[in-house]
Formats: C-alpha cells, structure tokens, sequence
C-alpha cells in the first residue's frame, strides 16, 4: 500500500516538473489544475460510500448470497463498503489484525470478511440451519 502511494506521489511530482520543463508557470497550473480534480473527485466517491453507509444499520446486507459472489481477493474496505452500502459490524478488538467484519442478510444468513492491511485476504459465507433439514454430512 505504501508503495503504490510513493509511486503516486513521483508520478505527480514528475508530471509537474516536466509541465515545468516544457510549458513553463503555466503548464505546472494546468497540471496542478488536474491533479487537484483527480483528487477531487477521489473525495467526492470517498464522501458518497460513506454517507450511503451512514444511512443503513450497521453489518445489514439485502442478500449476503450475492455479496459472497461479488467479492474477490484484494478488494479495499472502501470497494466492499461500496457493494454493501454499510458499514460492517467489527468482530474483531480493536487494532488487531486480520480484521474481521460482519455482513448479515435478513435471512440470518451472513459473510464473515477477514482484512489484513485494508485489503480482503478471505470471506465465507454462513446460512442459518433450516428447520427439518439435514446436515450437511448426513447420508
């Protein structure tokens, strides 16, 4: 993660000198004029997730079967915030890593999400038992 935000912050800042290099004062405002709506708009999606998150009950999901089947491995808290339109319920104390979240559906049923530094390293899903059927290892 932090090389990637090092590796930003020289890209921008070789943008700047080479805007410097070949249009002069005015190439580095256009480049800066770019680089703060890139940034911009990065607030403006960060701001979104998190008012539709702040706008539904903590660890609540519509189907916890359909966000089993939307996740992938590496994907931020943002990007499952994003999916979930909620924040996930912390099982996990806090500060401890891998941190555990907890999505749950109306059904009972819920996905339990493990993040090691930001990204989603696994997740699975639980269904509640349904009255009168078998286990799953029963003959």
């Amino acid at each position: 993660m932090t090389v990637q935000r090092t590796l930003i912050a020289l890209a921008a800042a070789a943008l700047l000198i080479f805007a410097h290099r070949q249009y002069g004062w005015p190439g580095v405002a256009a480049v800066s004029g770019g680089l703060v709506m890139w940034l911009l708009l990065h607030v403006t999606r960060l701001m979104t997730i998190v008012r539709r998150a702040a706008n539904r009950p903590i660890g609540h999901v519509d189907s916890a079967v359909m966000l089993n089947s939307k996740l992938h491995k590496g994907d931020t808290l943002l990007h499952v915030m994003a999916i979930t339109r909620s924040l996930g319920q912390v099982l996990t104390p806090e500060g401890e890593e891998p941190q555990v979240l907890r999505w749950t559906d109306p059904g009972g049923a819920w996905v339990e999400a493990r993040f090691a530094a930001g990204k989603l390293a696994s997740w699975q899903l639980q269904r509640p038992a349904e009255a009168g059927s078998l286990p799953p290892d029963a003959p």
